[in-house]
């Protein structure tokens, strides 16, 4: 029997057979994009990550007893209400589709555990996704996000947050608030200033500002927690300092020696001398 060799030209053309099949709403057409899933698999997880769907499938809500569910890649804009019987869902990826609004039916997915929502067109969240307490991890990165929605500040569970490739220029003083968080990815923002809230946040492990505009860095030394930060790409004059063994990747991190700012009388001064952390009137908001 002779060897099958798939060209490039050959998958570009399934693709695009599958893009126009998508737009047809018989079931037969729904069974080629969903290849025949009429049953829950054994391991309980159902993956229709790039099948050019348009709608959710309604049948996988039948599927009680799913514990992962990854539509990845799809052209989905929203959610059936139906999508509630999977109470048992704890994985959800909803990344690289067309949200521009958060499904309220996700909300009430109370067992969820991570979820997927990057690369979409979200501007906010809804104030419901507080009830999704047992979160733990979150994915926000490249929607339209100006500010970070305060409801996040409400996933006391929550120990991942990744928010980076968005329009951040700060965030909310209540993220203090989350004592499980570990690590905070903000790459790709607009941040002008290191976020003050995260100065009182001695439990983080991994800080993340890679590709912000952040001219100067104040001290992370008094972290106890800290493992690792990363701040390349900013125009900082300094290099932020960090407590032994903590990991510093970005301008002057290792043995390069940081610039030093000449005062007007001549000498040289430490540029972190001025990046206390604030005072007492800037201390985050009570939780």
């Amino acid at each position: 029997m002779g060897t099958v060799i798939f060209s490039a030209d050959s998958f570009s053309m399934g693709n695009t057979l599958r893009a126009i099949i998508a737009f047809i709403p018989s079931n037969d057409c729904q069974k080629y994009l969903l290849r025949d899933l009429e049953e829950m698999p054994i391991d309980r997880m159902v993956d229709l990550s790039s099948r050019q769907l348009r709608r959710f499938p309604l049948h996988i809500c039948s599927f009680r007893n799913l514990v992962k569910l990854y539509l990845s890649d799809n052209n989905l804009h929203q959610l059936p209400p139906e999508l509630e019987e999977l109470q048992n869902l704890q994985i959800l990826a909803l990344d690289f589709n067309h949200f521009k609004v958060l499904p309220p039916v996700v909300c009430s997915l109370k067992q969820l555990c991570i979820l997927y929502l990057g690369n979409n067109k979200l501007c906010d969240l809804p104030q419901d996704l507080s009830l999704l307490q047992n979160l733990k991890t979150l994915w926000l990165e490249s929607n339209c996000l100006s500010q970070l929605p305060e409801v996040v500040c409400e996933l006391s569970r929550l120990k991942t947050l990744h928010a980076g490739s968005n329009a951040l220029r700060t965030l909310p003083a209540r993220l203090s608030c989350l004592q499980e968080l570990r690590t905070v990815w903000l790459s790709g923002n607009l941040l002008t200033d290191f976020p003050p809230v995260l100065l009182h946040m001695p439990f983080l492990e991994v800080i993340d500002v890679d590709r912000n505009l952040i001219r100067s860095f104040p001290s992370l030394a008094h972290l106890p927690g800290l493992k690792l930060v990363i701040y390349d790409h900013n125009p900082c004059r300094n290099a932020p300092k960090v407590a032994q063994g903590v990991r510093r990747v970005g301008r002057w991190a290792e043995e390069t020696p940081e610039p030093r700012k000449r005062s007007g009388l001549g000498r040289e001064e430490d540029t972190d001398n001025k990046d206390l952390p604030p005072g007492p009137e800037k201390q985050p908001q009570p939780c």
